[in-house]
């Protein structure tokens, strides 16, 4: 099984997601996640991000702070190219991305992979990645006008693939996988192609977490495919944010959603606990998770975060969140609670 660090590094913040950083901000961010990392620190980015932003940014902090490439590990989500802005915002994701100059286009097929992969480094500058993936296959495949135009987009899934493969035969690349927020598209892809790992989205966090999906991690640490965990706090909204998921909620429409983070609020200050640290904690605790990906846009928030990855959370914070109703029973006695008897 590929060996990856307990915290990647995310880097959609430093595409402006949600808001704009300043770059001496950007490269403070950067400049944390390189002291507090032993060994090679990994930092996950993507040509979607920002529209190649984070990829660009990434690179240019990287060689501001003379960093060896050799220190580095990058993982490269692959399927959006960055294309001019020909709009007053960004036409992939509408309301998310701040003070853009480009604009992505989705490329899922052999010779578009290969041209995100090759426009990847090229925004990297000197550094590369090192592991690749296709990024949202998932919303490839539901773009789909009908059954059949699913099918030969799966196809293309599976093309770009072939692609990446080549690049791991002839040493370019370490290692492949996935990145997607639906993680039935994760299975079905893992099932028809050699993966090394995946990423998971939205899909495994405190607040959302299926059975079946349990069951399919399980699968995959049988077959020895690394998971990463990530936006284990569903895209902000855990930790504060009026974005659940990436998409906007209101108190109105989604006061299910509001009810439940309120109650999860009173249940940490009831135990003393940072609502982040229990979903960290929950997001690890998940069978066959080797990593979970946390992005932050504060500098002062990269070792918090270090530190809150060893947290330990109390079996009777769990217990409350049982009895309430808010985590699976069948889960937290098996996985979650710590020297239970």
């Amino acid at each position: 099984m590929m060996e990856l660090p307990k915290v990647i590094y995310g880097t959609s913040g430093l595409g402006n997601l949600y808001t704009i950083l300043p770059d001496e901000e950007k490269l403070a961010i950067i400049s944390e996640c390189i002291r507090c990392t032993e060994g090679a620190t990994v930092f996950d980015s993507a040509g979607k991000y920002g529209a190649g932003l984070a990829l660009e940014t990434l690179g240019k902090c990287l060689r501001q702070l003379d960093v060896s490439p050799e220190k580095v590990m990058i993982s490269n989500k692959l399927g959006w190219l960055r294309t001019d802005l020909d709009t007053p915002e960004p036409t992939f994701e509408p309301g998310v991305w701040r003070g853009l100059k480009h604009d992505a286009v989705q490329r899922i097929s052999y010779k578009g992979i290969l041209d995100c992969y090759a426009q990847g480094n090229e925004l990297l500058d000197g550094y590369v990645a090192d592991l690749v993936s296709v990024h949202d296959p998932d919303e490839y495949i539901n773009g789909a006008s009908d059954l059949l135009d699913a099918e030969r987009r799966y196809e293309d899934i599976l093309d770009a693939y072939s692609a990446l493969a080549e690049l791991k035969s002839a040493g370019e690349v370490k290692g492949i996988g996935i990145g997607a927020k639906d993680w039935r598209v994760v299975q079905k892809i893992s099932r028809d192609v050699p993966l090394d790992w995946v990423m998971i989205a939205n899909s495994f966090t405190i607040h959302s977490h299926p059975m079946e999906l349990i069951e399919f991690m399980q699968e995959l640490e049988r077959n020895k495919i690394a998971i990463i965990n990530s936006a284990v706090f569903n895209g902000g909204f855990l930790t504060g944010l009026d974005f659940y998921n990436y998409r906007p909620v209101d108190p109105v429409k989604d006061s299910n959603l509001y009810q439940w983070r309120e109650s999860f609020y009173k249940l940490c200050r009831e135990f003393e606990v940072e609502p982040a640290a229990a979903c960290i904690a929950f997001a690890i605790s998940a069978p066959g998770v080797n990593s979970i990906a946390l992005n932050t846009t504060n500098k002062n928030r990269v070792s918090k975060n270090m530190r809150m990855a060893e947290v330990q959370i109390p079996n009777d914070f769990w217990m409350t969140m049982i009895l309430k109703g808010m985590i699976d029973p069948s889960y937290a006695f098996r996985y979650l609670l710590n020297n239970w008897s």
